[in-house]
């Protein structure tokens, strides 16, 4: 299988501005990203997708493969597409240009997953270990099925315990590296926006929406993304503590 890792970077955001470009340790978060996956023996391709003029220098002051793409993308996964149309691969793995923790020990299993023929699309979750992420709207959640496949992605507390006497349930956070079929995620782009995306701001609802299996697979790996600010000062004092 020939696969090919495609980095969206859009240069604003909301929570925190240019944050794809702050400095971690001394070097861009966005170039963090690129390093890890690029150095990884299981990728065959790395490339960031941008519309940012200032990304795109960036990236050649670090001989970083980038391309440029649309600005009318409305997601991370539009402007994947415009990418893949263009790439002979076989799995394409959409790793966001703000998750600086994400390694080859992370997508391993991601790529290996796809031996398995029923698979359209994999992702990752953690269980959920600080009671406060329960019940964070910020903190995507994800309920599966006995065979590893989603049921359903949350904003919201799922499972949600009804009463005080009911059982504990085991919380898992959803971590937002996606590997596709390459024609699967191709076929995404025909889908119609569905309601419970739109409420949710969650894309992959869509998918499932439309018939797509989504297979999540638990990892224990410690993988926080930068949101914010004190995101930022968080995963770089987990670095510094582990020697990076």
């Amino acid at each position: 299988m020939k696969v090919v890792a495609i980095i969206p970077a859009r240069l604003k955001s909301t929570r925190f501005e240019e944050k794809l470009i702050k400095k971690l340790l001394g070097k861009p978060v966005i170039m963090h990203v690129y390093e890890n996956i690029k150095n990884s023996k299981i990728i065959d391709d790395t490339i960031v997708a941008t519309d940012s003029e200032i990304i795109l220098d960036l990236c050649n002051s670090y001989n970083a493969q980038c391309v440029m793409t649309s600005d009318s993308h409305v997601s991370g996964t539009s402007r994947i597409i415009e990418v893949a149309k263009t790439l002979d691969a076989d799995i394409i793995i959409n790793v966001q240009g703000d998750e600086p923790l994400i390694d080859e020990e992370t997508l391993k299993p991601l790529i290996e997953v796809f031996n398995d023929d029923n698979v359209d699309i994999a992702t990752l979750k953690t269980k959920i270990k600080e009671n406060h992420f329960i019940n964070d709207s910020s903190t995507v959640k994800v309920v599966c099925d006995k065979n590893g496949y989603a049921m359903y992605f949350s904003r919201a507390t799922i499972p949600f315990r009804r009463d005080e006497g009911d059982p504990i349930p085991t919380y898992y956070k959803h971590i937002g590296v996606y590997a596709f079929r390459r024609d699967k995620l191709l076929a995404t782009e025909t889908f119609k926006t569905s309601l419970y995306e739109e409420t949710e701001k969650l894309e992959q609802l869509g998918w499932l929406y439309n018939g797509m299996r989504i297979n999540v697979l638990e990892t224990d790996k410690f993988i926080h993304g930068i949101d914010t600010k004190e995101d930022l000062d968080y995963v770089e004092s987990f670095l510094r503590d582990k020697k990076y």
